[in-house]
């Protein structure tokens, strides 16, 4: 380990909180601002993304570089999520087995995208895939 690996580590686990807190920060807002109620597997990626810009705030301020132990369950479950989140909204998940219609917003609706038509599930899968794959590279950096 040369030694940059500590400043450019702690670089990547900054931009991964800041991902994790711009999700969670735009999820607030889409819901509470915009008003745009949450469908039933969104609110599951909150509860994954959420505490991930906690946890991610208190490894930037102690440099802990170990996070990825366990922020990286975290990101891995909230991607898995979001995948079929995406493949519901795109139409391959069959309609029966749907979980946004009975309990919540519908996940295929008008109403799933942002800025003229980015669908907000495929948003939250590339935010937990972005922090996944910074959270790999600093524990290749930082791991011996």
């Amino acid at each position: 380990m040369d030694h940059k690996t500590p400043t450019t580590s702690w670089g990547l686990l900054l931009l991964a909180w800041l991902v994790a807190l711009v999700s969670s920060l735009s999820a607030l807002f889409i819901g509470e601002v915009m008003g745009q109620a949450p469908c039933v597997l969104c609110w599951f990626q909150r509860a994954l993304m959420f505490p991930l810009a906690i946890v991610l705030a208190i490894a930037c301020y102690r440099s802990d570089f170990l996070v990825w132990r366990y922020a990286l369950p975290l990101a891995v479950i909230g991607a898995l999520l979001a995948s079929a989140h995406v493949l519901l909204y795109i139409g391959l998940i069959p309609q029966p087995i749907q979980p946004c219609t009975a309990t919540g917003p519908s996940c295929s609706g008008a109403g799933m995208t942002i800025f003229g038509g980015i669908p907000l599930p495929g948003l939250a899968l590339f935010a937990f895939v972005l922090i996944i794959i910074l959270l790999i590279v600093i524990r290749r950096r930082t791991t011996p």
